[in-house]
């Protein structure tokens, strides 16, 4: 597709707004980013993204432009109802969304990784053993940078490592990944799609345009439609996939390959992150043999079961990404010492009773914060002990502190988004993580109620 002069719209500023932008402008398009923020709140972009020759519209007026664009490119953190995409698509403009952009000018081969968890970590883990094998890849995507951000670098390069999201995939017309990667679904994000299956449908598109020369790394527990491409399937919980975990050793078809003891993770979860990074290896033609030194030396990215302090013979925990429900319960899974949990945060729209049971039989008690912590404390309350700790941290880490035994476990994994208190996950785990190394520099030896 030839951008020269092409007259586009990116609809949001954010990382794959801004990297949209950018890529156009150097494909020698005339852009015009749209953002329903207030300018002054946008000030850093618009003076980037001027210095580029950008036209930059915000506020308002963002919602009611009424120029007739060629193309407009939507970021996906932009939910496609609100008046900024429906002013849009009310003039029959053509849109695409950033990940089909990238994808077109890129035109390189694409392991496209989604699911509900563990992205991320797979993404990464892909990148190391990719690069490692002699297989020159680079991550990007959701995991950021955003993929238009490594379009053009990207073909000088043998494949593309995209973390893919559900709402990158709501706007794809000819996306189609070499490897597909399926880690697994479970619910989230119902404050954006109406139900579950809306959910699971949008990122059942990753499949939705490849064919039997492609392939599918996909969970053998899911379900799924008939799927063009050639199968590969991985289970950390029971047998009959190509990967399998016996003994704490990662199996294909049989065979041993890699002992979850060899590496930095933790868990049953990271044991199939490591199974559908290995499945990814097999879809391109690689040895196992030179993937597995890669992925021995890997170490996970922060707020990610990770622990952040020792107080008292007592091991804290941040799992500041754990941000829904299946992230929570697997944390959970993975512990065999008593835990006290801390969890709440935005109310995303799903119940928290299909966990009860597990934080019954796992947790000495639990400390609850934020949006959802009355809801959270009246389903958990009848089967726990649950303290409310408001809209502060630091006292819910107190709690925790004086409820915690010595070879107990304060694990901190929301089981929910961060916004009602927090910039973001990451900025919830840093918090944590902080109170905690405080509090080892004191000496004050905590009481057990």
């Amino acid at each position: 597709m030839n951008f020269t002069h092409l007259n586009t719209a990116v609809l949001g500023a954010g990382e794959s707004g801004e990297s949209a932008a950018k890529l156009l402008c150097e494909l020698g398009a005339r852009v015009t980013v749209l953002d329903s923020s207030d300018a002054a709140a946008l000030a850093p972009k618009i003076e980037r993204l001027g210095a580029l020759g950008v036209r930059f519209i915000a506020g308002r007026e963002a919602e009611i432009d009424p120029e007739p664009y060629d193309l407009a490119i939507l970021s996906p953190g932009i939910d496609p109802v609100v008046p900024l995409v429906t002013n849009i698509r009310a003039k029959n403009v053509d849109m695409i969304g950033e990940l089909e952009l990238a994808d077109r000018v890129c035109g390189r081969p694409v392991v496209g990784i989604t699911g509900t968890n563990g992205k991320t970590t797979t993404t990464q883990l892909v990148e190391a053993m990719l690069n490692s094998a002699g297989v020159r890849t680079v991550a990007c995507g959701n995991i950021s940078p955003a993929f238009s951000a490594k379009a053009l670098e990207g073909r000088a390069l043998d494949v593309i490592t995209v973390e893919i999201s559900s709402f990158q995939l709501e706007e794809i017309r000819n996306f189609r990944p070499l490897v597909a990667v399926w880690l697994g679904f479970a619910p989230d994000h119902l404050d954006r799609y109406p139900d579950i299956a809306s959910y699971r449908a949008a990122k059942l598109r990753i499949f939705e345009n490849q064919t039997n020369d492609d392939f599918a790394v996909v969970n053998f527990c899911d379900e799924f439609p008939a799927l063009k491409a050639k199968r590969i399937t991985f289970s950390a919980y029971v047998r009959g996939g190509d990967f399998d975990l016996r003994d704490g050793v990662i199996h294909f078809r049989g065979a041993p390959v890699l002992a979850m003891s060899e590496t930095n993770l933790r868990g049953s979860h990271n044991a199939e992150n490591l199974m559908a990074a290995l499945g990814v290896g097999v879809a391109l033609g690689i040895d196992l043999a030179k993937l597995v030194p890669a992925l021995r030396t890997y170490r996970a990215l922060p707020h990610r079961c990770e622990i952040v302090g020792v107080i008292d013979g007592v091991d804290y925990v941040n799992d500041s990404k754990a941000t829904n429900l299946d992230s929570l319960e697997k944390a959970l899974a993975g512990e065999t010492r008593r835990v006290v949990l801390i969890a709440g945060g935005k109310d995303k729209g799903f119940e928290f009773d299909s966990v009860a049971e597990l934080v019954a039989e796992k947790c000495r008690c639990v400390v609850l914060i934020g949006e959802m912590a009355e809801r959270i404390e009246r389903i958990w309350s009848p089967r726990i002990s649950c303290v409310n700790a408001g809209r502060s941290l630091e006292r819910a880490v107190s709690v925790a502190r004086s409820r915690a035994q010595r070879g107990d476990i304060v694990l901190f994994s929301p089981g929910t988004s961060s916004f009602d208190m927090f910039k973001n996950y990451a900025d919830r785990g840093n918090q944590f993580r902080q109170i905690v190394q405080q509090l080892q520099t004191t000496t004050t030896t905590p009481s057990h109620e």
